[in-house]
This record gives structure tokens, C-alpha cells and sequence, in this order.
């Protein structure tokens, strides 16, 4: 009987020690997952386009088939990735960090570039009866999968950066809980996106009150409106989030300058303002220095991308292709 109860004990205290280790991982992905803010904005605000145009009986089933892709590549491709770096180069996740700055500062900045000198013009109707609805959805999910393993490198990369030495377990469970949460998070949040204008139709022809009715109008007209301030903060998100990993990667290469004038300035704005304000005045300060020499850095790199790069890319693949 001492014995039956000595083994109870003993399960007993495994299972507390789980317990907390599960609760140590989920709370190591959650505030991981924090600091890829701006790349998971910049996903949500980003998918949405690749859904536009098709029939609203097709929307939810390409969401979860991109969801299925993007979970595809945070856990059975990145993840080992990231794992292998941590465990034999980990010195190469800041040069790797700072490629992935670089790359946001890039895209935000092209798209002011383009926004100001090549505004968009209208979309054309997507061509169905040439095409095929099917060949093009296939095609429109491919691009979207694609555009989303480039943002979920730079959040793996980012999550691991933020994850403190521990075993290769414990971080290969918070990048996968936080992967997995991130995934959710913006997933779940562009089908509610890309379904609130069918929502308000449902409600303005539907309701029963005058109230609802109402609601439902209103929230058709504001979903163009909401997704282009969407697509603004995605932006904004982009070039703030790689200036920051900019001048995070220089400090840690010794280049501590610029990082340090932008905490002595953010700290002078947070005594000018009371008490209550001053965390989010840091904050915005921060965040503002960081989206200038992030903007400044991306506008570099535009002529490089499109003049070097993107040329050199294009001469690979056509070579590839005719081997």
C-alpha cells in the first residue's frame, strides 16, 4: 500500500512539473509572439487582397486552405530551421534577424514608393471563364502561401531571438505554441474581415429592428474604409518593426548608437507628459524614431532589390527552368 501511494506521489509530482512547464511555454509564446506584432499585423492586413474577387461561397474554404499552408510552414519547415540555427549557428539569428528588417523596411517602403508615383489602378475582373475559377484559386492560394512564409521566417526568427537559452524542447514548444497561436490569431481575424460586409448585408436586409438594420448598413460602408486604414497600419507596422530589428541588430554587432539616442529621446518625451501617458509616449517615440531610419533604410535598398537583386533572381530561375 506504502508503495502504491509512494508511485501516486511520484505521478503526482510529474504532473505538477508538466503542468508548470506547460504554463512556462505558454507563457514564453505569448510574450514571444508579442514582439512579431508588426509582421503579424502586416499578415493580416496583407491576405485579404488574395481573396478579393472571388464568390463569397469560396472565401472561408481559401482562407483555411492558406491557414493550412502557413501552418505548414511555420511547423514542419521553419521550425526545424530555426531549431538547427539555435542549436549550431546561433550566431547567425541576428545577421539572419536584421536580412528580415531590411526586408520589411523594403516592402513598406515600396509601398509608399508606389503609392505616391504609380497610384493603383483599378483592378481588372478576374477572368474566370479563360482561366478557370478552380486553376485560379489554386494560383491565388500558391501567392499567398508564399507571401506568408516569408512573414512567418521573419516572426519564427523574431520568436526565437526573444526566447531565452533553454533546451531544445522548451523552444521548439513555444515556437510551435506561438506559431500555432499566430496563426489562429491572423487567420481567424481576416475571415472576420473578409466576412463583415456579408455579415452586413445579412443584417441590413434581414434584421428584425430598425437598430439592426441600421448596423448592417453602416458596417458595409465601412469595411472599404476600414480595409484600407488596415492595409495603412500594416504598412506603418512594417517599416516600424524593421527599423527596430535594425537597431537592435546594430547594437548587438556594437553599433549601440543609434540605439541609445533613440531611448535618450524617448525618455526625454515621456517627462514632458504626466505620469499616466508617459509608457505610451516612450512608446510612440520609439516606435516613430525606429519607422524613420526604418523608412529611410528601405528607400535605400529599393533601387538595390529592383535593379540587382530581383534581375539576378529572374536570370536563376530562367536558367533553372530551362535545365
Amino acid at each position: 500500500m506504502s508503495g502504491l501511494l509512494a508511485l501516486l506521489d511520484d505521478v503526482a509530482t510529474i504532473a505538477k512539473v508538466a503542468a508548470a512547464s506547460l504554463d512556462d511555454v505558454a507563457a514564453q509564446a505569448t510574450k514571444s509572439g508579442v514582439k512579431a506584432a508588426g509582421a503579424v499585423i502586416d499578415d493580416a492586413a496583407v491576405t485579404p487582397k488574395y481573396i478579393h474577387g472571388f464568390a463569397a461561397e469560396r472565401e472561408l474554404p481559401i482562407i483555411w486552405k492558406i491557414a493550412k499552408g502557413s501552418i505548414f510552414n511555420k511547423l514542419v519547415i521553419l521550425l526545424p530551421v530555426a531549431l538547427i540555427l539555435s542549436a549550431f549557428a546561433p550566431w547567425l539569428i541576428n545577421p539572419l534577424l536584421m536580412i528580415g528588417g531590411a526586408y520589411l523596411c523594403f516592402e513598406g517602403a515600396e509601398k509608399i514608393w508606389h503609392l505616391i508615383w504609380h497610384p493603383a489602378s483599378p483592378e481588372a475582373p478576374l477572368d474566370e471563364e479563360i482561366r478557370g475559377a478552380a486553376h485560379l484559386e489554386r494560383e491565388k492560394v500558391a501567392g499567398a502561401i508564399k507571401t506568408d512564409f516569408v512573414l512567418s521566417a521573419e516572426i519564427m526568427t523574431i520568436i526565437l531571438a526573444a526566447t531565452p537559452d533553454s533546451s531544445i524542447w522548451f523552444e521548439a514548444a513555444t515556437l510551435a505554441g506561438a506559431g500555432i497561436g499566430i496563426t489562429a490569431v491572423v487567420y481567424g481575424g481576416v475571415a472576420l474581415i473578409v466576412k463583415a460586409d456579408d455579415v452586413g448585408l445579412f443584417l441590413s436586409a434581414r434584421g428584425r429592428l430598425g437598430a439592426t438594420r441600421a448596423l448592417g448598413r453602416a458596417i458595409v460602408r465601412a469595411m472599404p474604409g476600414f480595409l484600407k486604414a488596415l492595409t495603412a497600419v500594416g504598412t506603418a507596422a512594417m517599416i516600424w518593426v524593421g527599423g527596430a530589428i535594425i537597431v537592435h541588430g546594430l547594437a548587438g554587432f556594437g553599433v549601440a548608437g543609434p540605439e541609445r539616442v533613440i531611448a535618450d529621446w524617448a525618455g526625454l518625451a515621456a517627462h514632458k507628459v504626466p505620469g499616466w501617458a508617459a509608457g505610451f509616449t516612450g512608446w510612440a517615440v520609439t516606435a516613430a524614431l525606429d519607422g524613420i531610419l526604418g523608412l529611410a533604410l528601405g528607400v535605400l535598398v529599393i533601387p538595390f532589390v529592383t535593379r540587382v537583386f530581383t534581375p539576378l533572381a529572374g536570370m536563376i530561375r530562367g536558367a533553372g527552368s530551362r535545365g
